[in-house]
């Protein structure tokens, strides 16, 4: 028994070795020839240029027109409100207006509900104006107890279609 662990050790050494020998470059990579480049190079020439920084960033809000969320703020339920009443006789000059639903916002249009006291919740669709991205520029699309109008139905997102309930 003592002839056998001599063996083992001799045949696992040769196994290593054998293994070892093995390892290296493949032999397209011993040749000399054109180099082939790192990925680092290869990245950098062939990356498009990036875009450049505008001088004045956008400050208005992009909402999707796909779904609707909330405005936080642009345009704010008062911003609403007083667009409202500048522009319409629905509401009075004057009183506490509150805001029970909204703004929710669907691309460049919103849907707000309001409460006068003593009078019915008032729905109110209102966009932004075109010439500018300002919240108080808004336009109001209609307001009423159904805001389902043509109007809304053939131009509003499909966000602000969900938000109405105009199906």
């Amino acid at each position: 028994m003592p002839r056998i662990r001599p063996l083992v050790v001799l045949a696992a050494t040769a196994a290593a070795t054998l293994l070892a020998a093995g390892c290296g470059k493949p032999p397209d990579l011993r040749e000399q020839g054109v180099p082939v480049p790192s990925p680092s190079v290869l990245a950098e020439s062939t990356r498009p240029p990036l875009p450049q920084a505008t001088a004045t960033p956008s400050t208005a809000p992009t909402f999707s027109e796909s779904y609707y969320v909330a405005c936080l703020g642009n345009p704010s339920g008062d911003q609403v409100v007083a667009t409202l009443r500048s522009k319409t006789r629905l509401l009075p000059k004057s009183g506490t207006i509150s805001v029970t639903t909204g703004p929710l916002c669907s691309g460049t249009w919103q849907y707000t509900i309001v409460q006068a006291p003593g009078k019915d919740a008032l729905v109110v669709v209102t966009k932004a104006a075109a010439t500018t991205a300002a919240p108080a520029a808004l336009q109001i699309v209609t307001a009423g107890s159904d805001v389902c109008t043509i109007t809304v139905r053939t131009q509003a997102p499909a966000g602000l279609l969900a938000a109405a309930r105009c199906s």
